[in-house]
């Protein structure tokens, strides 16, 4: 089964909820009662939800991407990786067309604010949501091949889990968002992050396919060895059979002459 097929729920689902609660928004459906009821459990300004929410700002967000897109174009140039500028080139389109998704959806929705903050329209879906999970989880993708040790993987992955939740949850303690308007860009972003997600992976096993360059070594990303392994293991179990076969009956030996 192809990496696609098997991603496929993460393109679909997402992308029909997403459909579903711009309807909602839109229509002025029965969902925004319960959006509500939830905004008003969970709605409680202070300087902590404030702070996390903050996270979320493209002043904060984007330059820690910009810095996973230099790291890993300096360490892929030096690798001798076929194609190496191409998932940094991924992320940072992915970043730009965040803001040309975001505010057309803003503008046609038209959704009013909490009741805590000022009286404005153009709320959902949550801008600081999506710069937060495709800036910190792009820069996660870009930075996650070249990580060898399986514990800094995880690391990585649970700081940026944490740091789009934060922002999530401080933007609806806050009374920024409606939580609807965090969920929505959770299923934008699912489908961002899966599309670099397969383009990261179709430009790491070509990079595996092809033969080896002078480059390659320990300056290359950490990448899945058996079948090289087992392609080096072939000529040399062969080697070694030639070389037993030559011994066993050298020139000197009796009967030779």
């Amino acid at each position: 089964m192809s990496t696609v097929v098997r991603r496929a729920p993460l393109l679909v689902l997402p992308a029909v909820l997403l459909a579903l609660s711009t309807w909602q928004v839109v229509a002025h459906g029965p969902l925004l009662r319960l959006d509500a009821r939830l905004s008003r459990a969970f709605v409680h300004p202070d300087r902590f939800s404030e702070i996390l929410s903050d996270l979320g700002n493209g002043q904060i967000a984007v330059p820690v991407l910009l810095v996973a897109i230099g790291y890993v174009l300096w360490r892929g140039r030096g690798s001798g990786m076929p194609r190496w500028w191409l998932p940094p080139l991924a992320a940072f389109v992915l970043m730009a067309l965040v803001p040309a998704i975001i505010v057309p959806l803003k503008d046609w929705t038209a959704r009013p604010g909490t009741p805590v903050v000022p009286p404005a329209v153009g709320y959902f879906p949550s801008g600081h949501t999506a710069t937060a999970a495709v800036a910190y989880g792009s820069a996660t993708l870009l930075l996650l091949p070249w990580l060898r040790s399986p514990a800094a993987r995880r690391s990585l992955v649970v700081l940026c889990t944490a740091l789009v939740l934060g922002v999530s949850y401080g933007l609806v303690r806050r009374g920024y968002h409606w939580p609807l308007d965090v969920l929505a860009s959770w299923c934008l972003c699912t489908v961002l992050l899966t599309s670099l997600s397969l383009v990261i992976g179709l430009s790491t096993r070509r990079s595996s396919s092809g033969p080896p360059r002078p480059g390659s070594g320990p300056g290359s990303p950490a990448m899945p060895s058996d079948h090289a392994a087992s392609d080096h293991a072939a000529p040399t179990r062969s080697h070694g059979s030639r070389t037993r076969r030559s011994s066993s009956s050298p020139s000197g030996s009796p009967g030779a002459s």
